[in-house]
């Protein structure tokens, strides 16, 4: 199908046994998962027969698979102990996406702390980040995919002409994509609500990154306006955004075989609901 539509789903219970029945009760197409608790530093091993299952079971009902690596990686810190902490706990979540058959690796791209220069948190994330890309040797890895913030604090990457330094600096590796959040980039500045907004939005990532780095989207409305810098995500068509941009999204050539994964709010009655929704503005 031209865009698998799911969400991200829980896995406490195990991958197979509780997120894809999640899933299913979502009517998802796709699906993201945390293999490490998302606030914290732990890299834990997996459990090789839910590995096996969720593999299975994905292959079985045509389900693509995604990681979403923990929210305090951050590459561009100034402070040592996190910029190692953020190595070891991407590296765990890529190797975990291999075991699992995920396609891709959420990682968020960061901020410059400490008040250094943009420039300096950049040369920072390549010589951290490089290496870990150049590991991806395997047939079956996953693509490590940059999301963008909402713009708050120092961050490296919100606008989408901001991918342009962060993929110059990891010289455009072929491994590498990007995971475009609706609700982040509205909030930084991208007025997706606007005629045409979401068309030029696509149009301006293409240009920066050039065509087919775009991986995944995160389906989220914004519940406060454009240009807020503010990450909240609300259901969709309930927030700034509405649910007719994302029928704009849905026909654009950048977004040709791109899944998108809901992360709103609601539970799993909101979050079917939003699923079906956007499959109705998909057809």
């Amino acid at each position: 199908m031209r865009n698998p539509i799911g969400g991200h789903v829980p896995v406490a219970g195990g991958l197979a046994t509780t997120g894809l029945a999640y899933a299913r009760d979502l009517g998802a197409e796709t699906v993201q998962v945390f293999v490490a608790n998302p606030r914290g530093w732990a890299t834990p091993v997996g459990n090789p027969a839910q590995d096996e299952k969720f593999r299975a079971e994905c292959a079985a009902e045509g389900i693509s698979a995604y990681v979403h690596a923990p929210y305090l990686i951050n590459f561009g810190s100034h402070t040592e102990a996190t910029t190692e902490k953020s190595v070891e706990s991407l590296r765990h979540s890529l190797r975990r996406g291999r075991e699992i058959g995920a396609l891709g690796v959420v990682v968020h791209t960061g901020s410059a702390t400490g008040g250094r220069p943009r420039a300096e948190a950049l040369t920072q994330v390549r010589e951290r980040l490089l290496p870990l890309l150049d590991e991806l040797t395997h047939d079956d890895d996953p693509f490590l995919l940059l999301e963008s913030t909402a713009g708050q604090g120092f961050s490296l990457c919100s606008r989408t002409w901001d991918f342009g330094p962060y993929f110059e600096a990891l010289d455009a590796h072929p491994k590498l994509g990007v995971c475009l959040d609706t609700c982040h980039i509205h909030a930084a500045g991208h007025d997706l609500a606007g005629p045409g907004g979401a068309a030029q939005t696509l149009d301006l990532l293409v240009q920066t990154v050039g065509a087919g780095r775009l991986k995944l989207i995160h389906a989220n409305d914004s519940k406060e306006g454009v240009g807020s810098h503010l990450d909240r995500h609300v259901n969709i068509g309930a927030g700034h955004i509405g649910a007719e941009p994302f029928r704009e999204l849905l026909a654009h050539p950048a977004t040709e075989g791109v899944p998108l994964i809901i992360e709103t709010p609601g539970g799993k009655e909101g979050q079917a609901a939003d699923v079906a929704l956007l499959k109705s503005l998909r057809s």
